[in-house]
């Protein structure tokens, strides 16, 4: 695999075209590929951290957004909108992205325990890097989802 830059930014380290490649990947994936048309920007960003992770050229490959405890769960933080561009799919990179975002919470919050809403059918995966589920099967946005969990 290429050489890539990871890089952990609060939102307000952002630069616009930081934004504007995170904006056009997550909405790429999660509202044309998946046919899902929700409110990607949800005024959450704005609280959270943010991981980057781009090749040589600086094209956005993959991606997770880091919440802090309250924002999207009372008692823990989250890790969410995990997404890897079409280009990147099938390379490897997607334990190394959950790996990396977990030791980011870690770093940013301490031994913490870590929510996710994850899609039903990447269950596996995520159990695959230490997440078990904690409910049953819900719908969000019209796609089965479920509530997992990693604590240390």
């Amino acid at each position: 695999m290429e050489q890539l830059n990871w890089q952990c930014l609060h939102f307000n380290e952002l630069t616009i075209h930081q934004l504007y490649a995170l904006g056009v990947l997550r909405q790429d994936v999660f509202v044309v590929e998946q046919n899902c048309p929700y409110l990607d920007f949800d005024n959450k960003d704005q609280k959270c951290w943010h991981v980057l992770v781009t090749n040589q050229e600086g094209e956005l490959l993959a991606y997770t957004r880091l919440v802090p405890l309250g924002i999207s769960y009372p008692n823990d933080v989250a890790i969410g909108r995990v997404i890897t561009s079409s280009k990147a799919r099938g390379t490897g990179l997607g334990r190394p992205l959950m790996r990396r975002s977990m030791e980011y919470c870690k770093k940013l919050w301490g031994e913490t325990n870590i929510r996710l809403s994850a899609q039903k059918h990447l269950e596996h995966y995520y159990n695959s890097v230490g997440f078990v589920s904690t409910t049953k099967e819900y719908l969000e946005d019209g796609i089965p989802h479920i509530e997992m969990y990693h604590n240390y």
